[in-house]
């Protein structure tokens, strides 16, 4: 049983990985068991060259940055364990009880969070009633997103970046994860609001 499991390894699935990940110091979060499905072999990601991105350094290959986000979640956070070459199909179950079908294998958490893009249709069984058209794309485009209340789709499931409605933006995306991290962080710390930053020691 995981503590959360997140679906999606692009920009907003990682960060908010990071962001729990850096948490293990914490003693409401150092025992938390975190799982990250890749669910599918290609990000939007891929094909990007990034220039306005704030902290990265301009001209910076989005599949370069897919690499390399991957790598610094196992090197600082080992205990966020990866799941790879797998693709989420369902996901039955309520809160502190969900069961995740993927092609491969089932798995049981306590809570999710939805990753992945806004690209049409969406494919995971058990969340289609959540689908409605993305707010802020263009018609033309057919993307789609999933009702939620400040990242909540309902209780137990969370869902990030473009997929929640926002801009299809690199650091749009990014906070969108880090901010579900921070209310999930929130959650397991009784209700007292969490932020994790590392500091200089002076």
């Amino acid at each position: 049983m995981y503590d959360v499991l997140i679906i999606g390894g692009g920009v907003s699935g990682v960060s908010c990985a990071l962001v729990l990940g850096s948490a293990y110091t914490k003693p409401f979060a150092s025992n938390k068991k975190i799982g990250l499905i890749a669910h599918q072999k290609a990000s939007s990601l891929q094909n990007g060259v990034y220039n306005n991105a704030y902290g990265i350094p301009p001209g910076k290959l989005g599949s370069e940055l897919l690499d390399e986000s991957l790598e610094h979640l196992q090197q600082l956070y080992p205990h966020v364990t990866p799941i790879e070459k797998e693709k989420v199909l369902k996901i039955e179950g309520s809160v502190g009880n969900f069961t995740i079908v993927t092609n491969k294998n089932k798995y049981h958490s306590k809570l999710i969070v939805i990753a992945i893009g806004s690209g049409s249709p969406f494919l995971i069984e058990g969340l289609e009633t959540y689908v409605i058209p993305h707010k802020k794309a263009l018609a033309i485009k057919n993307r789609i997103q999933l009702q939620n209340d400040d990242h909540l789709v309902k209780p137990g499931i969370y869902v990030c970046g473009t997929l929640a409605g926002h801009r299809s933006q690199l650091s749009i995306a990014a906070g969108s994860g880090a901010s579900v991290a921070g209310d999930i962080l929130t959650l397991w710390n009784d209700g007292n609001h969490v932020q994790v930053h590392d500091a200089i020691n002076k």
